[in-house]
Formats: C-alpha cells, sequence, structure tokens
C-alpha cells in the first residue's frame, strides 16, 4: 500500500526545509501547466488589483513556488520517509511598495519512491473517493435530502437513497471479464466504478427502446447507440 499525506509545518520540519542547499529546490509545474499542448490565452486586465494599488491596501503576492525533498523519520515510525517540501515564496505588499518577503512551506509525507515531487504534490492535491462519495450522495441520488418529518423518516429515506448508488457499484462489480481482454474490462470496470450517477443514469437506465410483443415472448430492441453499449450488454448476459 502507498500513501500521500499532508505533515504540519513544524519548526523542526520547516528547519530541514530551510537548510537545504538552493540547488536542491526547483520550479514546481502545475499539472494543469503540464497538460496545456497549446499556447496560454491571453488574461483580461485584472481591475481589481489596480484599485488594490490606488487604495493601498496590504496585499499578499506569490512570487514563485518551489519544490524539493529530504527525508525524516516520525518519532513513532522505525524507519525513515520521504517527505516533499513545497516552498512558496510570498511578498508583502503595500500600495506599490514591498514591506517584506517571506518564505511558507508545505509538507507531504509518503513511501512512494518512483512518482516525483510534482506528482506527489498533485497526488495529494487530487480529491479523495470518500469526498466524491459525499458529493454524489448528496447532490445526484439526493440522499441527505432529508424531506420528511421525523428522525427514522429520515433515515429510511437515506438508506433507500443510498441504495441507489450501491447498485451502480455492484453492478461494475459484476461485469464479467474476459481473459483476453482483460486490460480492456478492467479499465471500463475502474470507470464505471468512478462514474457519477448522472451519467449511469443516462448510459444504463434511460436507454430508449422499443418493446415488441409476439410469439409469446417480449423482445427489446435497443434505438441508440452510445459507448457504454458493450458494457452495458455484459452486464446484462451476466444477470
Amino acid at each position: 500500500m502507498r500513501f500521500v499525506f499532508g505533515y504540519d509545518a513544524r519548526a523542526n520540519m520547516v528547519a530541514k526545509a530551510t537548510g537545504l542547499p538552493e540547488d536542491l529546490y526547483h520550479d514546481l509545474v502545475a499539472k494543469a501547466e503540464q497538460a496545456i499542448k497549446t499556447s496560454l490565452r491571453q488574461r483580461p486586465v485584472n481591475v481589481k488589483d489596480a484599485v488594490v494599488k490606488e487604495r493601498g491596501f496590504k496585499t499578499l503576492r506569490q512570487r514563485s513556488v518551489e519544490v524539493s525533498e529530504f527525508s525524516y523519520r516520525p518519532v513513532a515510525c522505525e524507519h525513515d520517509y520521504r517527505v516533499v517540501v513545497v516552498r512558496k515564496n510570498i511578498s508583502i505588499e503595500r500600495g506599490d511598495n514591498v514591506l517584506f518577503d517571506e518564505y511558507r512551506y508545505l509538507f507531504y509525507i509518503t513511501n512512494d519512491q518512483k512518482m516525483t515531487p510534482h506528482e506527489v504534490v498533485a497526488e495529494a492535491h487530487q480529491r479523495c473517493d470518500q469526498e466524491n462519495l459525499h458529493a454524489q450522495l448528496k447532490g445526484e441520488v439526493r440522499a441527505l435530502h432529508a424531506p420528511v418529518n421525523t428522525l427514522n423518516a429520515n433515515w429510511a429515506y437515506l438508506v433507500m437513497a443510498s441504495l441507489a448508488w450501491t447498485l451502480k457499484a455492484w453492478c461494475a462489480l459484476l461485469v464479467p471479464i474476459s481473459p483476453r481482454w482483460a486490460d480492456k474490462h478492467n479499465a471500463e470496470r475502474r470507470l464505471m466504478l468512478g462514474m457519477e450517477f448522472r451519467t449511469f443514469r443516462q448510459a444504463f437506465i434511460e436507454i430508449p427502446c422499443q418493446i415488441v410483443k409476439g410469439a409469446r415472448q417480449v423482445r427489446w430492441r435497443i434505438l441508440a447507440w452510445n459507448p457504454w453499449l458493450g458494457l452495458f450488454l455484459r452486464l446484462d448476459a451476466a444477470l
């Protein structure tokens, strides 16, 4: 199991980061900047910035963000871990006058030795699955809506609504995986497990069909194609 945790900027950690040689620090490349393949769009004029300078308000401006790393053994641990440190150069200004500069530090501790420091920071900034689950229960299946007037009734509503999300995960785990297409099928299963409930409803539930009855049979003719139809048919065969 690998992990990336944020770590408190305690005095001993700040002292270690301050004592690192300057040549070990290098600019942090944001994930969004790595993904851009075309030229950046021109930013609009910052009207708010001009007003702040004109009125002489105190402002904090980020001049640079740098990253480095060092080894550290927490008190309760038996061996060293990798610590990635982010150093932010903050300029304290009032109007057009620069009062002073200061460094602020962020720390991330991990047991992963393969990721670059940039990837460790990007990993720590990602939204965890538990937060995504809360967002889906609250906004998509509305399990936290609490529409009735008693505690027990709202509890029952929460359970019934959350079963919709459980059904989605259950369907993803039931999809069969062919050994020949194992990589592709496993990737589709992971996508379905992390799929938002609105997408799941549109791809697997709200499918336009024509119901044809005849010769003691009932047939469903799918009238529209979507990229998830192959996965849907494999799930149907498994059920």
